[in-house]
């Protein structure tokens, strides 16, 4: 099995800039979609990998890794 190299993503100036001049509202209105795309993605995946288990079980496992299994 190949190591795993842990790197660091980092925003560029460019981006960095665009992200300074949203307003607090459109950071907040970014975070919510990314936090939605995420949980659909996550949501479809275990769908995928466990057609057997109930809503109810996709949405569990779905809040237990969206929170590091703090849930």
């Amino acid at each position: 099995m190949p190591s795993r190299i842990d790197t660091i993503e980092m925003i560029d100036d460019p981006m960095a800039e665009i992200l300074r001049r949203k307003t607090d509202a459109e950071r907040l209105a970014l975070v919510d979609q990314m936090w939605h795309f995420a949980s659909d993605m996550i949501r479809n995946n275990l769908r995928r990998e466990h057609p057997d288990w109930t809503e109810d079980a996709i949405q569990q496992a779905t809040a237990r890794r969206l929170s590091h299994g703090a849930v």
